[in-house]
């Protein structure tokens, strides 16, 4: 189950409660939270496809402490892309 970002859910972050933070990159706030199973990887890229996002990106990365952080999706260009002046 995908957890999105409040105060408690930071909190119980914060205690342990989570296994898993997701992170944009760019973003200093994470989007939210999940327990790592496979299911939440599927909900994260149905949520994606809905937004018309095809390929998901997912870089996993594992803490000393067993728990996870998720950066979903690429970080925005820096050169500003095709669009750029």
């Amino acid at each position: 189950m995908i957890y999105l970002y409040d105060v408690q859910n930071l909190n119980r972050w914060n205690r342990g409660e989570h296994k898993v933070q997701l992170d944009l990159p760019g973003n200093s706030r994470p989007m939210g939270w999940c327990d790592g199973t496979p299911e939440d990887e599927a909900e994260l890229k149905a949520m994606a496809e809905e937004e018309g996002v095809e390929h998901l990106p997912i870089t996993k990365r594992v803490l000393k402490t067993g728990r996870e952080l998720w950066t979903v999706g690429l970080a925005p260009s820096l050169s500003g892309g095709a669009d750029a002046d």
